[in-house]
């Protein structure tokens, strides 16, 4: 029996450049952090008593005697890289919902990934889990994703990755002291808007508009360099941080009209009159989570006027995808 553990992630600055049809040719970067909130795989080989050869519980539940069958593209996609030898049992649970731009398809793979790998009895870099989740999403599931999501969960922390080049993905941690490092998270307010979507529709529409959104796509990776600054500067205002995140929105509900919708526009307007200094939908757009930099002082407002969202705390995590139970199975 395996349980493998691998976090969620929140995205600040850079996303949309970590597309391979952006970074392949300009290179790309994302200001990104893990969550304290995680996707949970446990799995194991099926003992030979049943007549089917894998078993899938999520939000289904499958029973299937070949991989082709199997409905799941990423437990499909995955099982078949893998090549296990035997049958499989694999169950999902998660602590935030899926679709809601906090990576958890990328999360998912990974997780998935690191157990099965555990189950054939390999322990990986996570420099593997990441590379395998990009090509499992991006080159046998043809989904319209980038590689941020995959990267971030399988290392963890709050680091800047760079994209493209002959090492393809660049982890460089984010050095903060830890007191800059929490009056950052406490300046973070995280709310479910209660909106479900399919990011790789969205997604597909920017990518397709890549080219003629040349100009919004480099500001947006100097983002990231400039917010890094900001962190950097020694007691420099950490509110020029969430300035910085206003402007980035701007430029990203920008390049295609289905990342914002009217009513996610409205949140955001209430949040900004009442104190909120900048913010973000997460993920591809559309829907999910969105993300406020609020003031201490101003957060009880914050909080009041969107009292209809559930609003989720958060704190960053170092760690990325684990194996935190492992325990081999007895041959039959």
């Amino acid at each position: 029996m395996i349980i493998s553990r691998t976090p969620f992630r929140i995205s600040f600055f850079g996303g949309g450049t970590d597309y391979p049809v952006w970074y392949k040719e300009h290179g790309g970067a994302v200001l990104a952090t893990s969550i304290n909130k995680y996707c949970y795989i446990t799995c194991r080989y099926l003992p030979p008593f049943f007549d089917y050869k894998y078993r899938i519980v999520y939000s289904k539940n499958e029973i299937a005697k070949d991989i082709f069958e199997i409905q799941h593209p990423s437990v499909r996609e995955t099982l078949h890289f893998m090549n296990l030898d035997g049958g499989v049992e694999i169950h999902h649970d998660a602590d935030l919902p899926a679709r809601t731009g906090l990576g958890s398809s990328s999360a998912f793979t990974v997780c998935l990934l690191n157990a099965l790998y555990a189950l054939k009895g390999k322990m990986v870099t996570k420099r593997q889990l990441a590379l395998d989740a990009i090509h499992i999403e991006q080159d046998r599931i043809k989904e319209n994703v980038g590689s941020q999501d995959q990267t971030i969960t399988a290392f963890g922390g709050f680091n800047k990755i760079e994209f493209g080049g002959d090492q393809e993905i660049l982890i460089q941690p984010i050095t903060l002291n830890s007191r800059k490092c929490l009056s950052l998270q406490d300046h973070l307010m995280l709310f479910f808007t209660g909106f479900s979507r399919t990011a790789s529709e969205i997604a597909g529409e920017q990518i397709k508009k890549t080219r003629d959104k040349k100009n919004e796509l480099n500001r947006m990776l100097e983002m990231v360099e400039e917010a890094i600054n900001i962190l950097n500067g020694g007691d420099s205002d950490l509110t020029d941080f969430g300035r910085l995140l206003h402007e980035s929105w701007m430029i990203k509900r920008s390049l295609t009209d289905r990342i914002s919708t009217p009513q996610i526009d409205e949140i955001y307007e209430v949040a900004l009159k009442a104190g909120a200094l900048g913010g973000k939908l997460l993920g591809a757009g559309g829907g999910g989570f969105i993300l406020f930099f609020v003031e201490p002082e101003f957060q009880p407002k914050v909080k009041e006027v969107l009292k209809n969202l559930l609003h989720v705390p958060l704190k960053f995590e170092n760690l990325g995808s684990q194996i935190i139970y492992y325990s081999p199975q007895n041959d039959f």
